[in-house]
């Protein structure tokens, strides 16, 4: 097998910074959204548990099949700078101005509390036209930024760290806002004066973070640049999507994403449990109370060590492993993420005593091994896919395959809203119930004890669907096609045609 000439054509240290400062804020963006702002419609102004999970779930399908409509457009780019770098430099702009509208909206409880039937059709249809705009704004950004990642290198243990390392940056991303948006925008609630609801201060704290997070967004934009050569062919978008399913290896990882749909649960639920279980509505206390501050650092810090562990291991065990088996051994992640339910019925009302919290540690921090390796091999094998296509028929379909990636998200954050808001309807957690057990926390009511339908229905929405979705999810890839041996002789081939062409 002839070597393959490393480092000639590959991103610099000083590229890989800017891109993975964007994919920081970026990924800032996506959980203002997907955790704060479900948090802001669903416990601040409180929409209707249904009307919200229809809104969520409408939005995400109709982004997922407008996934692969941008990743074609993506694919026939042809200009001076490449394919997907245009979009990086102009696309954060709009994301931040649309992101900071889905904030500016109504109270939909005390809008049905006053009886006022116009404004609760306002606020509703505000929250579903501002939340599908931005997906559509989102996805402009989304796929070329992971898209770009084959243009920037054709080494492939470059391209191993850099996914390796973009997981990572783009969870401490998600780790900031999800820790820092419902504190901050409670305590300048409590600089406004306001008493209920916390709704100025999410409003500016939920732009503060916007703006913030779209100029680290546009440093990717600014400081990347495509190394390998742009192709001439072009696709339809009948073709792309044509060949997104005849791919097999590809049509695999679709599969799986898909089942694995429920997993999305967590990020939709996490925020909430967290902020009502143990805070009783008043996150703030999480960093003045002793007590809860251990249990925020042993619950949440165990699931990012081991997603960050298993993100930072990735470019080690790349080179010993085949893609396939990591992925594949996520599946056991499913029994410590589902024992989590168990341990819970055990102890309903006391799972923040300090023996339970270290059970719970433990499995989360099992969990969220299986919840990173997950993340950087779909994006690794992806990246295999292109690979594996160009080397068949000669077509690179970076912005079409990657957004498939994004594709698999946003189904799958769908599915997971209509499966959240049939459960919190079920037991009553929706609109104006909501916003009289916030008004009974802030009196001095337990949320464990006194709202114990609410809380088992989160700690069983965080834990039984997912661990279910992980056990599931590894059987379309059972059989995945592309292992490492093969792999290596495709790209030994590629960059002798890369050479060729240059």
């Amino acid at each position: 097998m002839a070597e393959r000439i490393k480092g000639v054509n590959t991103y610099t240290g000083k590229e890989a910074a800017m891109y993975l400062t964007g994919m920081f804020g970026q990924n800032m963006i996506y959980n203002i959204v997907a955790t704060g702002l479900y948090y802001y419609f669903q416990n601040v102004i409180c929409l209707n548990a249904v009307a919200l999970g229809w809104i969520f779930a409408i939005a995400r399908v109709w982004d997922a099949v407008n996934d692969p409509m941008m990743g074609t457009i993506v694919d026939r780019t042809n200009t001076k700078w490449g394919k997907c770098k245009p979009y990086l430099l102009f696309c954060p702009i709009l994301i931040c101005v649309i992101t900071c509208l889905t904030f500016v909206n109504g109270n939909y409880a005390t809008a049905k509390l006053n009886g006022n039937g116009t404004a609760m059709v306002l606020i509703t249809a505000w929250a579903a036209i501002s939340y599908i705009l931005w997906g559509m704004s989102y996805t402009i950004g989304d796929i070329p930024l992971w898209g770009i990642i084959p243009r920037l290198t054709e080494d492939e243990g470059d391209r191993a760290k850099l996914i390796s390392f973009a997981r990572i940056v783009a969870s401490i991303g998600a780790a900031v806002v999800v820790v820092g948006i419902i504190p901050v925008s409670q305590a300048l609630n409590s600089m406004f004066g306001e008493s209920e609801n916390a709704q100025k201060g999410f409003i500016v704290a939920g732009i503060g973070f916007t703006v913030v997070a779209s100029i680290l967004f546009e440093l990717t934009g600014i400081g990347v640049k495509e190394k390998v050569a742009v192709q001439e062919e072009t696709k339809t978008m009948k073709e792309s999507f044509m060949l997104m399913w005849s791919c097999k290896p590809f049509r695999r990882i679709l599969i799986s994403g898909v089942l694995r749909a429920p997993m999305q649960l967590m990020t939709i639920v996490v925020i909430t449990l967290f902020t009502y279980y143990y805070c009783d509505g008043d996150m703030n206390t999480a960093f003045t109370d002793p007590k809860k501050l251990v249990i925020l650092l042993i619950v949440g810090g165990g699931f990012f060590i081991g997603q960050f562990g298993a993100m930072a291991l990735f470019p080690i065990l790349i080179k010993k492993f085949d893609t396939k088996t990591l992925y594949n051994l996520t599946g056991l992640s499913a029994i410590p993420t589902g024992l989590v339910f168990v341990f819970y019925k055990m102890a309903p009302y006391d799972f923040a005593e300090i023996k339970w919290v270290a059970v719970l540690g433990v499995c989360i921090l099992l969990g969220g091994i299986g919840f990173g390796l997950v993340m950087v091999c779909q994006s690794m094998m992806i990246t295999d896919c292109i690979d594996y296509e160009e080397y068949h028929n000669g077509y690179r379909p970076d912005g079409v395959f990657f957004s498939g990636q994004s594709f698999i998200t946003k189904l799958s954050a769908g599915i997971a809203s209509i499966i959240s808001a049939y459960a919190y309807a079920y037991v009553g957690y929706t609109d104006v119930n909501i916003d009289k057990m916030n008004k009974a926390l802030a009196a001095g009511a337990s949320f464990a004890r006194d709202y114990e339908n609410y809380s088992a229905a989160m700690w069983f929405l965080l834990t039984v669907p997912p661990a279910i979705g992980m056990a599931i999810a590894i059987i379309p890839t059972l059989k995945y096609e592309i292992t490492k041996k093969e792999h290596d002789s495709m790209l030994d081939e590629l960059s002798k045609r890369h050479e060729q062409d240059r």
